[in-house]
């Protein structure tokens, strides 16, 4: 714990690359360490300084909108705004929002409203059939494929839509 939270960079995030001497955090390595201290969190109750360091992360996702940068407010990555599954170590807004989401149901926080837009995004990519799409997928070896592929219906990528969008629903605004 100790060298995760030493790993931090000043922007509030990390990156895997910091030891090759990058100093700008990734949103891929941020949400990856962002999902693996709130688990520790409902597991132990966590340490003031891994509760502080999960928030400085959420804050670093939470100022670019979950997917722009800070710098220009363009898409920091155009696949961010594409639902993948498995995620394995990719982000896209979707990961973002139900790490939101599951944090939120932790801590008894309510929705951020800096989600809106990439909660609007996600309303916007429902298909007429109640469902939400596989837009790509990573290569690799997967013991079973469990959806059609790529522009086909997603289930995966549907009940994850859907919860996120019942929990942002749910509050009162």
């Amino acid at each position: 714990m100790t060298r995760l939270l030493g790993e931090r960079l000043d922007d509030g995030g990390w990156n895997c690359e910091r030891a090759n001497g990058s100093v700008r955090s990734s949103f891929h390595t941020t949400i990856n360490v962002l999902e693996g201290l709130l688990e520790y969190e409902k597991a132990t109750g966590g340490t003031p300084e891994s509760r502080m360091a999960r928030l400085s992360g959420e804050a670093y996702l939470l100022e670019r909108d979950l997917f722009r940068r800070r710098s220009t407010g363009e898409p920091a990555d155009d696949r961010f705004l594409q639902f993948v599954h498995p995620n394995r170590w990719r982000y896209d807004v979707l990961r973002g929002l139900d790490y939101f989401r599951s944090s939120a149901i932790h801590t008894g926080a309510a929705p951020d409203p800096r989600l809106a837009e990439a909660i609007a995004h996600i309303r916007s990519r429902r298909l007429a059939d109640g469902t939400w799409p596989l837009d790509w997928k990573l290569r690799g070896a997967v013991w079973f494929d469990v959806d059609a592929g790529p522009g086909q219906p997603s289930r995966w990528v549907t009940l994850r839509a859907m919860r996120v969008l019942k929990w942002w629903d749910a509050q009162d605004r």
